[in-house]
């Protein structure tokens, strides 16, 4: 890793700004891609060592204009605008460096809330197509990896699977595409639940009355919940689902409804170890009998399943 650098008189005269608030990985990437095309110079900032506590994840990111227009966090949004201009004088200079803060940063002014401290590397971006290649694989519902190695100073797309973390020399930075959820039930239930999940960033799809989801629709970043009051009409959507490696299966009702529901999917075929990743009843408190709480339970019991399934 390359050698901190303190801030230079450049970055005291410039006033940092956002661009807008995300920390979805297409739309930093995007900006960064667009950056480039329009002519401008750009920075892609990586949180790549955690000391303690942080308030983001190893990998989180942000991308940086060369006058100072950013968006994405690295941080709690404390520390974002000092990013910015480190990233600029960066930029300037046309030199990666590492950039420390909190815990163990010579920059004493700046201090994280979480006590902690980061270490955030910064690639003054050279090429576009890395990034181009990124985003088209996402777009397709394609995992992608890109690969930082310091010592080149280079960007580029890495074969293979495997997590956000160091291999070797070099940071390797996961993607996965956005979280798709596929509902079917009746127009209360999944209307309120389809308001909380777009509000939470979710792709949503509601399958029509009497349909399945079409081929295509549902995969290892797709979640379904089924959200009917028959079991008759849920089995035929639970059985497609039960095909395919979604990261979550929920039905609505109580673990009664849930053993009839197994003995139907049972007659059709479907094993035992398949039925177990039913969850039911869906969300993550029992017995939410109105629609509103319904949608704050399904959501946060999805949430919580991507999270589990990303820290695997």
């Amino acid at each position: 890793m390359a050698a901190l650098i303190a801030s230079d008189p450049q970055t005291l005269t410039l006033e940092p700004r956002a661009a807008f608030l995300s920390d979805d990985a297409d739309e930093i990437l995007g900006f960064a891609a667009r950056c480039l095309e329009e002519g401008h110079k750009a920075a892609l900032v990586t949180l790549v060592e955690i000391h303690g506590g942080a308030a983001r994840a190893i990998g989180a990111q942000m991308a940086v204009r060369g006058d100072g227009l950013y968006c994405g966090f690295v941080s709690g949004g404390c520390t974002e605008a000092a990013v910015a201009a480190e990233a600029a004088s960066a930029i300037a200079k046309g030199v990666d460096r590492n950039l420390r803060l909190g815990e163990g940063s010579p920059f004493f002014d700046i201090v994280l809330p979480c006590g902690g401290g980061i270490t955030l590397a910064i690639h003054v971006l050279r090429d576009a197509d890395p990034l181009h290649r990124a985003l088209a694989a996402l777009e397709r519902r394609m995992p992608v990896r890109l690969r930082y190695d310091p010592g080149a100073q280079a960007l580029s797309l890495a074969q293979g699977a495997g997590p956000t973390g160091w291999e070797n020399d070099c940071f390797i930075r996961r993607y996965r595409p956005k979280e798709r959820l596929v509902l079917a039930g009746g127009p209360a239930e999944t209307g309120r639940v389809a308001a909380v999940a777009t509000a939470a960033g979710y792709e949503v799809i509601v399958v029509e009355r009497g349909k399945v989801p079409a081929p295509g629709d549902v995969d290892a970043d797709t979640a379904v919940a089924i959200l009917f009051h028959d079991v008759d009409r849920e089995v035929p959507l639970l059985e497609q689902a039960l095909a395919t490696d979604a990261f979550y299966i929920g039905a609505l009702g109580s673990r009664r409804t849930h053993e009839k529901r197994c003995a139907a999917l049972r007659e059709r075929g479907v094993e035992a170890a398949a039925l177990a990743r039913i969850r039911a009843p869906i969300g993550i408190f029992d017995k939410a009998r109105d629609s509103r709480s319904l949608a704050v339970s399904v959501v946060a019991d999805i949430a919580q399943a991507r999270l589990a399934g990303a820290a695997e």
